[in-house]
């Protein structure tokens, strides 16, 4: 639901810009420039001649949606940033914007990864038969110290990512509706 002005809620810009990205690399395909370089890397190309442009496709007019469509991404692209840097949220106690909001799930995300394998690696013990007799060697982390450093992630990601979703839905983007 855009605002009064035909300004975009955040999680509606987002989902501008994805479009105008689809958008951009139908037309780049559409170009003469593409399919040639498209058929130079086919092996099948050797005896299918050439390509012409539909005359229902005019080649000059999709160069021109294109520009228009990658200055509207460029000039979305600025907004959105705008909102990020302004939107401020809450997270464990601290206010933070919305662009360290990113910044530190992107980050949790990792985090969890690594967690994951540490997990993964504690929940069995290396054992190593030498001169009749078992070497153990033990994790660094144990695998209940290493669930629970994982579940805690989790929990802040989770945290996190609720309330950036939230703000997607309470800030205003300053960019109109295409409508």
């Amino acid at each position: 639901m855009p605002d009064a002005n035909n300004n975009l809620r955040l999680f509606e810009a987002l989902e501008l810009r994805a479009e105008y990205a689809a958008r951009i690399k139908t037309l780049k395909d559409c170009l003469p420039e593409s399919r040639q370089g498209r058929s130079r890397l086919s092996l099948l190309d050797s005896n299918e001649g050439f390509y012409r442009p539909s005359p229902d496709f005019d080649v000059a007019e999709a160069r021109e949606e294109l520009r228009k469509l990658e200055i509207k991404r460029r000039k979305l692209n600025s907004a959105v940033q705008k909102a990020n840097f302004e939107r401020r949220i809450d997270f464990q106690g601290e206010a933070i914007n919305l662009n360290e909001a990113l910044e530190i799930r992107k980050g949790l995300n990792e985090q969890i990864g690594e967690l994951h394998t540490q997990v993964v690696n504690a929940a069995h013990q290396r054992v190593i038969y030498k001169e009749g007799r078992d070497i153990v060697e033990s994790r660094e982390v144990s695998y209940a110290e290493a669930t629970k450093q994982l579940d805690a992630a989790r929990a802040d990601f989770r945290e996190l990512n609720r309330s950036i979703r939230a703000a997607s839905f309470e800030t205003v983007v300053d960019f109109q509706d295409e409508g």
